[in-house]
């Protein structure tokens, strides 16, 4: 399947990334670099550059001797994801309270909306990246894009760590929590928003139940 310039690296890596995110792929799927190379149409140099890009994010591991596999965070690992996120995201919404204005909070409407829909018709990919996007979205809203990468790096981990541990019905309370955040934001109430935001953060990671089994996937029928 040829569809991507064969000069760069950044399809696969982006094309990998969002399959991961979507939930996809896997925890712990193999990536094995001739399967990917006869996916992508391209050689096994360039799958190689972009699979050190994704290990770069920690979003697969390179073992020797055995290869690349999507990463499966352990749950120490998942614990201090989302305690970097709170400390992160709190003073984000410090700012953006700041500088709130009537078109921020209808871009953020915009979005939230977005995710019910998918919530509603149980489209599990699009409802993923979408609760994910919302923080990210926030950043942008910021003007802030050293902050939307970084947050985006997190986000995408995080996606791994849901994937592995999230309960079904956590994505509509998810929806319904970030629906308040932006009541907050909208009133200007600088502390309110900082507050509901560290608790739907730590409500995502109260969720997850860590003794569940890790799934495995195919990688063709992930990226078909």
């Amino acid at each position: 399947m040829p569809f991507m310039q064969p000069s760069s690296t950044s399809f696969i890596v982006d094309a990998l990334t969002r399959a991961i995110v979507e939930h996809r792929l896997q925890p712990g799927a193999k990536l094995a670099e001739q399967k990917l190379a006869d996916h992508f149409g391209v050689s096994r140099t360039l799958v190689r550059q972009a699979l050190f890009q994704l290990a770069q994010n920690r979003l697969i591991r390179m073992e020797p001797a055995r290869g690349a596999f999507v990463a499966a965070p352990p749950v120490t690992e998942a614990r201090q994801v989302f305690a970097v996120r709170r400390m992160l995201e709190a003073e984000m919404t410090r700012a953006f309270v700041r500088e709130v204005t009537p078109a921020k909070i209808r871009a953020l409407k915009e979005h939230v909306a977005q995710e019910r829909a998918a919530v509603e018709h149980e489209d599990v990919a699009g409802r993923t990246e979408l609760l994910g996007d919302f923080h990210v979205r926030m950043a942008e809203l910021m003007g802030n894009q050293v902050l939307a990468q970084i947050l985006g790096k997190l986000v995408a981990r995080c996606a791994l760590i849901t994937l592995m541990y999230q309960s079904a019905s956590a994505a509509r309370h998810s929806n319904e929590e970030h629906a308040e955040i932006i009541k907050a934001l909208a009133a200007r109430d600088e502390e309110r928003a900082v507050r509901l935001m560290n608790e739907h953060l730590l409500h995502v990671e109260e969720n997850l139940t860590f003794d569940r089994k890790v799934p495995t996937s195919d990688i063709s029928m992930a990226l078909s």
